[in-house]
């Protein structure tokens, strides 16, 4: 499993990568392999406000079907298109093409609260 180091990890299995104020948002391998393979990546809010721990989309798998958690507060800028038409792309690379939205922060300080890769691998047991 590949937990990349400079993320922040939340429990629902969402990762955020940090770029100064503006951060990518996508699920973690581990996620996507106890999901199976993606058939569909649904992103409901385009744009807006959102608020930490809501629900911004989901990912829909062979096996089931999984709600999306945002890590942070946050305005939706950007949504990965590609999804779209390849969302084998979050099985195949999800801390890289697999990406799903990217936020303009607005509480930098939530980011604290995130878990940190060792923190994260503790949590999922390995």
């Amino acid at each position: 499993m590949n937990t990349p180091a400079e993320l922040k990890y939340t429990k629902d299995h969402e990762w955020i990568k940090v770029e100064g104020n503006e951060a990518y948002v996508g699920i973690t391998d581990f996620a996507q392999g106890e999901l199976g393979d993606i058939v569909y990546v649904d992103i409901s809010l385009s744009g807006g406000e959102i608020k930490q721990n809501e629900i911004f989309g989901s990912v829909e798998a062979v096996k089931t079907v999984s709600d999306l958690f945002m890590p942070v507060s946050g305005t939706i800028v950007e949504v990965n298109s590609k999804l779209e038409t390849s969302p084998d792309l979050v099985n195949a690379d999800p801390f890289g093409e697999g990406w799903m939205i990217k936020i303009a922060l607005s509480d930098l300080s939530e980011i604290d609260g995130l878990l940190t890769y060792e923190q994260y691998n503790n949590f999922v047991g390995v």
